[in-house]
Formats: C-alpha cells, structure tokens, sequence
C-alpha cells in the first residue's frame, strides 16, 4: 500500500475502483471499490502485473493504442473487458493517467463496471453495428419474401451504398463520421420495404405498367414509412431509432431526382436527403445490371453509360463523379 505518498493516497479513497501501478504495470495499491469488483484483496494481488485480469476479449488494438499513449505521457480512456477472481467477465470504463511523484512516474488507473450502470449492460460499437445490420436485413427480407432474388439484391445494395458513401465522403471532404457512413449503409437495405403491400400482379408485370398501376407502384415510398413508423412506435429503442429514422428518409425519398421530376413530393437538388440520393443512384444500377421479370440484364458498360447521362437530371451531378470513379477504380 502506498502511504506515504500524500499526493497518490487520496486517489484510493475514490468512490470509483481505484489500481495504482508503477511504470512497469506492477500493482502497487488497489481501493475497496476495486477489490469488491475483482474479487482480489489488496494483499493477494499488490506485485502482481496489471494484466492478471486481462482477457482476450478486448481487442489487442485497445492495448495497443493505450500502451502507445501511457509511453508518450499521455492519459488514456478506453473500455476493457476483463476476468474476475472467480473467472467471471466483467467490463469497465477506465481512465489511466501517468503521474510524477517526486522522481517516480505511477499509473493511476479509475474505472467503473459497466454491467452496474443504470443505462443497462454494456455494448461494444462493433457489436452494436452488427446487430443493428443484420435486424434490418432480417426486416427487410422478412417484408419482401415473395421475390427470391430480393436478399441478393437488398445485400448488394448496401454493399454499394457503404462503399459509395465511403469513397463521396473522401472525395468531397465531407468530414462525415464512420457511424454516419454505417448508418446510412445499413437503412439502405430497407429502401423498397414499401413493396410488401403492391399486389404481386402489378409488382412483376412483364410488360409496361398501366397508368394506374404506375400510381399503385409508387405508394410503395408511404407503405413503407407507415411500416417503419409502427416498429418505431412499437421499439422505441435508442439502438435502432436513427436507423429506423435514416431509414424513412431513404424509403421516402430514394425516387425523388434531382431535377425535381420524381416522387412522391417533386422535391430538387439539394432539398433531397442526401442518404437518400446516395441509394436512388446504387438501386438504379443494381436494377439495370440485374435481371427482373420485365427486363433483361444490362451489361455494365451500358448502366454506366445510363447512370452518367443522368447526371444532373435523375441523380446529384456530384454524386454521378463519385460513383464512376469509384466504379472505374475497383480492380
């Protein structure tokens, strides 16, 4: 136990768990809050590396990325998942900063158990990314079973929408955040949930559409937003409430056109969301390069040629560039 040290010794009598180690990871102090949480008592675990409680569940780059920082002085906040003395996970929030007393640097290491927080149980982002994908994928298959092709389809669509968002976000310096981009992918896969309520005979008509069954096609943006807004009212879940809200967006709006010549509300330019025209270009290709009961598959040579002459007037001139030169860069 450190006691002599007047400026490390009041860091242990913190209501938050407490590890205080030398420069090499020794454990040279622990709080009552730390052994409550370990199942360590002082005595045992004092002299003992830091990385007893380490598992392989948190990812080596956590542990890179705070060795690197501790090494250049600086303090670290992360979220590790460790071992209990009795073998159980647990996870914790912490926050470690190198401290000089006197001549010597220490580590003072603060945390708090995730599990014991009262938003609930803890979520990795990569983990939370995951689940949200996959539940939308399942949502919009599960609305669209009738078409066998639809998955292939759907999982193409996000696939190139994920890289299109990418590759304009690089390209026009948009500064938009890596959970933006993986928003935006994943409520791509629900852009036609709204095709769940048009009458098979009109939905895979061989032929040209009536004028009447053009109007019945195009209800399908609003079935769709109706469809979202009940398992919006019905989760009510921070977890999916900005995909869902994404979601509507791109469902609306995804065959709106740039020249304000679309539907459902004529809406131009810029007034479009851009999730939203993002899908309108990737949906139109995967459409053309795709074989559907009223059309033949076009070559994509022939696609791109169609995508490029509607720059301006179908799709956002901008996002025409990003994607012919994302096309053209793929090996």
């Amino acid at each position: 136990m450190i006691s002599t040290s007047e400026q490390l010794a009041p860091y242990l009598k913190l209501a938050d768990a407490v590890i205080i180690t030398d420069i090499d990871h020794h454990i040279l102090a622990v709080n009552r809050s730390y052994e409550k949480i370990t199942g360590y008592s002082s005595e045992e675990i004092t002299g003992k590396k830091a990385s007893i409680l380490r598992t392989s569940y948190t990812p080596k780059e956590t542990h890179d990325q705070m060795k690197l920082a501790l090494k250049q002085g600086l303090p670290w906040s992360g979220v590790l998942t460790n071992r209990r003395r009795d073998s159980s996970i647990w996870h914790s929030s912490i926050t470690i900063t190198p401290l000089l007393d006197g001549n010597e640097l220490y580590y003072i290491g603060i945390f708090r158990e995730l599990e014991k927080l009262k938003s609930g149980f803890y979520l990795p982002e990569e983990r939370i990314g995951s689940i949200q994908s996959s539940m939308l994928k399942v949502l919009a298959i599960s609305c669209e079973i009738r078409d066998p092709g639809i998955e292939q389809h759907l999982v193409r669509v996000r696939e190139l929408t994920e890289r299109l968002t990418h590759f304009h976000n690089e390209r026009m310096q948009l500064g938009w955040s890596e959970e933006l981009v993986n928003r935006i992918s994943h409520s791509s896969i629900l852009h036609d949930i709204g095709k769940s309520g048009i009458p098979e005979g009109i939905l895979y008509k061989p032929g040209p559409l009536a004028y009447y069954e053009r109007q019945i096609i195009e209800m399908h943006t609003q079935i769709g937003v109706d469809i979202i807004d009940k398992i919006y009212a019905e989760l009510n879940d921070d977890l999916f409430n900005q995909e869902l809200e994404l979601g509507k967006n791109i469902i609306l709006y995804h065959h709106e056109k740039w020249d304000g010549t679309g539907y459902p509300h004529l809406l131009a330019g810029e007034d479009i969301p851009i999730e939203a025209r993002i899908v309108s270009v990737v949906d139109v290709y995967d459409a053309l390069t795709s074989i559907r009961p009223y059309k033949e598959k076009w070559s994509e040579q022939r696609a791109l040629a169609y995508i490029s002459g509607q720059r301006g007037q179908h799709f956002d001139p901008e996002l025409v560039d990003s994607f012919l030169a994302l096309i053209a860069s793929k090996p």
